[in-house]
Order: structure tokens, then C-alpha cells, then sequence
């Protein structure tokens, strides 16, 4: 988050006389919370950005209170996707590289501590799909265009932080990570 997006986010929530938001900058691999402090985060296609997803879902592991929830959605691959698609910086910038595999993004889940792991897929993207998006960005689009063919999907991903004795919260709180 910018500072100028964090002054947007500001004067949107004072134009709008939110009183029960708050708006910190930081990093999704150092979330500058609190432990467990939030009930819910949220994300819209912004883990797989980061190089260190293990990191990211520990934090957000962190500062969940028990019994909170994890609730993103992301892009996430289905089986092996081509080194080539993998390395290209365009692609990573589009949400596509630093896709997890759907099985992998279970697993690093599981080992940050969550439970419940879901993975609802919104949208398999095609070959033509993979057209629009490759067209006009120097890649050879019939080359890599059959790479993606069913190979990655949009999806809601959800977790919880196992309860603890006594759990429930009286006051929700949630972060969103990204922008």
C-alpha cells in the first residue's frame, strides 16, 4: 500500500463517516498487528505476489484470533504449469506466475496451523482466456497459450484458526491484505 492509497483509503472512509475502520501501512510477510487481533483477513489476488507465501500465511495464521477465518480470493493452478510461464515477469505481475498449485496452497495451509481448508475454483481459465491476456504483451501466443489451457482457475480460499477455549469474540475485526 502506497501512502497515497493509504490517503485515499482515509479520506474515503472520513467522506463516508466510517468510524470502525483502520487503515495501517505495511507488508502481507510483516502484518503490523497485533497477535491474535483480527477475526477475519481478507485478500483479492495479492499472495501469490509475494515471493514468500510460507511467511505470508504465518502472519496471517498470527494475527487471527482462535477461530478466525481466512478468506481470500486468488489464483491457483491446477497440476504441473510450463518453467516458461513460471518465469515470466509479465505473467507474475498479472497474477499468474506466483500462482500456487491447488494441492501445494492446502498444504502450506495446513503447516501455518490452519484447519478447514477450502478451495472453491470461480473461473478455469482456457486457451482463450490465456489469448486475451498474452495478446500484445511480446509472447508468443501460440506457444504459450496451450500451457495455460485449464491450468489455472480464480478461486475462493478458505481456512480457520483452530478455536481456542472459550472462543468467540464480541467485537469483529478484519484486515484485508493488499490493495
Amino acid at each position: 500500500m502506497t501512502d497515497e492509497m493509504l490517503a485515499l483509503a482515509r479520506e474515503n472512509q472520513r467522506k463516508s463517516g466510517v468510524g470502525n475502520v483502520e487503515f495501517f501501512k505495511g507488508e502481507i510477510e510483516n502484518i503490523p498487528l497485533p497477535d491474535n487481533s483480527v477475526d477475519v483477513v481478507i485478500s483479492n489476488c495479492v499472495i501469490n505476489l509475494s515471493a514468500n507465501k510460507e511467511r505470508v500465511l504465518r502472519e496471517t495464521f498470527r494475527v487471527l484470533k482462535p477461530g478466525g477465518r481466512f478468506a481470500v480470493s486468488d489464483v491457483v493452478t491446477r497440476g504441473e504449469v510450463a518453467a516458461e510461464v513460471r518465469q515470466n515477469m509479465l505473467l507474475r505481475v498479472g497474477c499468474i506466475a506466483g500462482a500456487l498449485q491447488d494441492e501445494e496452497y492446502r498444504a502450506k495451509l495446513s503447516e501455518a496451523g490452519f484447519v478447514g481448508v477450502d478451495i472453491e475454483p470461480t473461473r478455469v481459465y482456457s486457451i482463450e482466456n490465456a489469448r486475451t491476456f498474452l495478446t500484445g504483451q511480446g509472447i508468443d501466443v501460440d506457444a504459450m497459450a496451450p500451457a495455460v489451457e485449464g491450468k489455472f482457475m480464480s478461486a475462493f480460499i478458505r481456512a480457520n484458526k483452530p478455536e481456542a477455549v472459550g472462543g468467540e469474540t464480541p467485537l469483529m475485526q478484519a484486515v484485508r491484505l493488499g490493495s
